[in-house]
């Protein structure tokens, strides 16, 4: 019977199929150094150079300019350099405006978060069937349109039909039969606050508690092994945790109260008076107003300056935090 004999040395390695001319690795993939990549971006990036950056270097044009209705027909504007925000910083209203505005801001940011704070808790430690009723419940509030929301808000304190007037006589408050809700700055001022918390704590809670759950079950037990409790277990094991979420949601609800404009002007327009008039509304007043487009965007522009102030000085100050704790 034969043998073969397989023969001795070593097996030449099998060379990769060569790929096609233009294809790097036979997949079809752009050579480096091509523009095709670019040309497939390039429809987004002009769509948002033109609805995004083209109105900011607008508005920044026609805040050095004497713009009013007859520059907006004729286009014959004329530079007047730093006029328009020299008149709007020695004019007191404006400084009232920005008082008014932080007050808004803190007192809006401040219930947002200790509520939304409360609410993630809350939904970590429900059941399964509970929790997604509150989870539903948060997205379908998210879900509201603002002026939606806000028309709902303004039946809800209709002086004359409104759910909370007829609640409040109804418990023997017959004070507010009757009672104009938006006649008044305080009440106003209250009721805004309130619509703008309501819309803003169902995206805070659902962001906080996805980082809630990822906080390790262990570190919970060895927490109270060691007696901690509730709170402290919040404060020295679960806000250390989730703080970077925290402070990410921190600074996105001041930029939102920061800006808020919709609410206030469907709401009460600013009234009554100047309560409810936060510096987005005071730049649309004075441009419709007198038609003062420059000042309006003058004061849009100190408005943009003032909330890039407070976010640098905030995350200024979070990141000396996080150095001295490294």
């Amino acid at each position: 019977m034969s043998t073969v004999r397989e023969r001795s040395g070593p097996r030449k390695a099998s060379r990769p199929p060569r790929a096609a001319p233009g294809r790097p690795g036979g997949r079809g993939g752009a050579r480096p150094g091509s523009l095709w990549p670019y040309l497939l971006i390039a429809p987004a990036v002009l769509g948002m150079l033109y609805l995004l950056v083209y109105p900011l270097a607008r508005a920044v044009l026609i805040s050095f300019q004497d713009f009013r209705l007859r520059q907006l027909i004729l286009g014959d504007a004329d530079f007047v350099g730093l006029r328009n925000y020299r008149t709007l910083l020695g004019d007191p209203q404006f400084w009232e405006v920005v008082r008014r505005t932080f007050v808004f801001m803190a007192v809006n940011v401040v219930a947002i978060m200790v509520l939304s704070t409360l609410v993630a808790l809350m939904a970590e430690r429900l059941g399964r069937a509970a929790r997604t009723v509150v989870l539903s419940s948060l997205v379908l509030v998210w879900a509201v349109p603002v002026v939606a929301a806000t028309t709902v808000f303004q039946w809800l304190f209709h002086s004359e039909f409104g759910i909370v007037n007829e609640t409040l006589t109804g418990l023997g408050l017959s004070s507010y039969e009757g009672y104009t809700w938006f006649a008044h700055g305080g009440t106003a001022f209250a009721i805004v606050v309130v619509l703008i918390v309501w819309q803003s704590v169902p995206f805070a809670a659902i962001t906080l508690y996805s980082a809630l759950v990822t906080v390790p079950a262990e570190l919970y037990e060895s927490a109270r092994m060691d007696g901690a409790g509730g709170a402290r277990v919040f404060r020295s094991v679960t806000f250390p945790l989730i703080r970077p979420i925290f402070m990410l949601v921190l600074s996105l609800e001041v930029i939102w109260t920061f800006k808020a404009f919709v609410q206030i002007w469907v709401m009460t327009r600013g009234g009554p008076g100047e309560a409810t008039t936060i510096l987005p509304v005071y730049a649309v007043q004075t441009a419709l107003a007198g038609q003062r487009y420059d000042l309006g965007s003058a004061a849009s522009m100190l408005t943009v300056l003032l909330m890039s102030g407070v976010l640098v000085l905030y995350f200024r100050q979070l990141f000396r935090q996080e150095g001295e704790q490294l």
